[in-house]
């Protein structure tokens, strides 16, 4: 009977041969990227749009002739497929302009380029920030790394006339603004808001850094 119960245990553990190999799966459970748990739905939906904001805003902006050299001339500034690696802007001043494209629809020139302005790239924390510090409309926000390594995505408000700081993101729908920042040549960034709330199809923010001569004044 020993010798029995042997050779049925024995049996017991011994595979079929026609039995099916057992097959592991393993679902894929890379995280979001953080900004797209901080952003609100419609400018998570802009920022995945960006590709027709630039389609669009270069189309209309192109088909009148004088914008179309002027376009030209920005090189890779307003070349949709410019982004590099390291897109991170060092911490510091920076000289800002800003160009929009397309008109969303209301009048008014499909192209406008404004003179520059002084803006500051800060650390805050893990992150960085990008804030303009004089004027009327003054954009500010925080830079989260993407799951394209070639840009940041920017998630930030619009400080206007007299306020001390600008609200923080999520706080008033009309004034949060959303965009990627990328490097687009040495010593040269773009910050793209695709599909703005105000005037435009897109807006195109050059940043370059500010030389220790041209440095702005403290206070």
């Amino acid at each position: 009977m020993i010798g029995l119960a042997a050779i049925v245990s024995g049996c017991a553990h011994r595979p079929r041969a026609d039995a099916p190999a057992p097959v592991v799966e393993v679902e894929d459970t890379e995280a979001a990227p953080e900004w797209r748990v901080v952003a609100r739905a419609n400018d998570e939906t802009r920022i995945d749009g960006i590709a027709d904001a630039w389609r669009r805003g270069l189309d209309e902006a192109s088909r009148t002739r004088g914008f179309r050299g002027l376009i030209a001339a920005e090189g890779a500034l307003l070349d949709p497929g410019a982004a590099l690696p390291r897109p991170a802007p060092p911490p510091g001043p920076y000289q800002c302009r800003v160009i929009k494209l397309g008109t969303a629809g209301r009048s008014g020139p499909p192209f406008v380029a404004y003179k520059p302005f002084f803006c500051y790239v800060e650390a805050e924390g893990p992150l960085l920030t990008i804030v303009k510090q004089t004027g009327s409309q003054r954009p500010a926000g925080r830079l989260y790394p993407d799951s394209d390594e070639n840009r940041l995505v920017f998630l930030g408000t619009l400080a206007l006339g007299n306020e001390d700081a600008p609200l923080p993101y999520g706080e008033d729908q009309d004034r949060d603004m959303a965009g990627v920042v990328e490097r687009v040549a040495p010593f040269r960034w773009r910050l793209v808001i695709p599909f703005p709330r105000r005037e435009s199809t897109l807006d195109v923010f050059e940043l370059v850094p500010v030389t220790e001569s041209a440095r702005p004044a403290a206070g």
